[in-house]
């Protein structure tokens, strides 16, 4: 599959290269080593996500390059989307991105639903960065700081600095080998991990208090709402990473974040008005869950976007959940 993907790229001239909206660590480091990867190649490169990049990833070289709006005449020959599981993932400008000539595929997800004309899809990869690094190495172009800092984040997050299940021994070679070629591993940690706003420790002070546990005291739901973000000054992007919290109460098996998106409202079909993201410690699948309600993502990180009110998504996950968490028991 690489060297058809290869070859496809070789004869572009200009190409779109975007990741999910509402994007982590590993959909903002894979857009960014991509994109730089075919700038190097001499290609024409327009890099694209439809929301705000999350402040903690803005130190991160070319970060500028992102446009977070497509040119109404725009003439890219060839898309390439990553991490994401189908098209739709990429926001509002799926349908106009669907109707560029050529569209490749780079993802991790195990629920990728094979959309476009070349599918590069690998599961047991850690992050859609590690794919990316591989094909960066197929073009035969050196890295330079921004695809070599692209991908250390990338890897670095979706790993959960290499906590989560999908770290691999690919994750500790690639991230060695681009510490190797410059990458500051202190300074990436001082940006992803290391500083709040004011705003944002409000926003985590309003989600711990709304954070509800199951009678049997294995699943715990967290609730961030419109109005919070108002609140504290805050932004959708500020969001990422809170879900953890709620992970992490003891006897926890599965954590549920339902966060109000910024558009739409109950029952209006479009755009959907919560989305839900899935965390689980490994001992249920979420991916199966997410599928469900029309989403998708790994066994243990999955989400999906909803047209109910919060009680009915709660109580639609428990009753998916119960068979799983009758199961289940702690992996450590």
């Amino acid at each position: 599959m690489m060297d058809r993907i290869i070859r496809q790229l070789n004869r572009s001239e200009r190409v779109l290269v975007a990741s999910h909206a509402s994007p982590d660590g590993d959909a903002i480091g894979s857009l960014l080593a991509m994109g730089c990867a075919l700038e190097a190649a001499g290609k024409s490169v327009l890099m694209y996500n439809e929301s705000p990049i999350p402040a903690v990833y803005r130190f991160l070289p070319a970060i500028g390059a992102i446009r977070c709006q497509l040119p109404p005449d725009n003439t890219c020959d060839t898309a390439v989307i990553l991490d994401c599981g189908d098209l739709s993932r990429v926001g509002d400008a799926a349908d106009k991105i669907g109707r560029i000539p050529f569209l490749i595929s780079i993802d991790h997800h195990l629920t990728n639903t094979g959309f476009g004309d070349l599918q590069w899809v690998d599961p047991s990869a850690c992050a859609t960065c590690e794919i990316v690094y591989r094909l960066i190495g197929g073009l035969g172009l050196p890295l330079n700081g921004c695809m070599a800092t692209a991908l250390y984040t990338g890897i670095l997050t979706d790993t959960g600095s290499f906590r989560f299940s999908n770290t691999n021994q690919a994750a500790f070679r690639i991230c060695g080998e681009m510490v190797a070629a410059g990458v500051d591993p202190y300074r990436v940690a001082q940006h992803v991990y290391g500083t709040y706003s004011m705003g944002r420790i409000k926003l985590l002070n309003l989600a711990l208090d709304s954070i509800e546990i199951s009678g049997d005291g294995k699943v715990s739901f967290m609730t961030l709402t419109r109005g919070m973000l108002a609140e504290t000054h805050t932004h959708p992007e500020d969001v990422d990473g809170l879900i953890n919290y709620a992970r992490r109460i003891q006897d926890i098996r599965l954590a549920v974040l339902i966060q109000e998106r910024p558009n739409g409202q109950p029952g209006s079909g479009d755009p959907l008005p919560y989305h839900v993201s899935l965390r689980s410690d490994g001992s249920l699948d979420v991916a199966a869950i997410a599928v469900a309600f029309g989403g998708g993502g790994h066994a243990s990180a999955a989400g999906f976007n909803a047209d109910l009110a919060p009680e009915r998504i709660k109580a639609r996950i428990l009753e998916l959940a119960q068979p799983g968490l009758q199961g289940a028991c702690n992996p450590a």
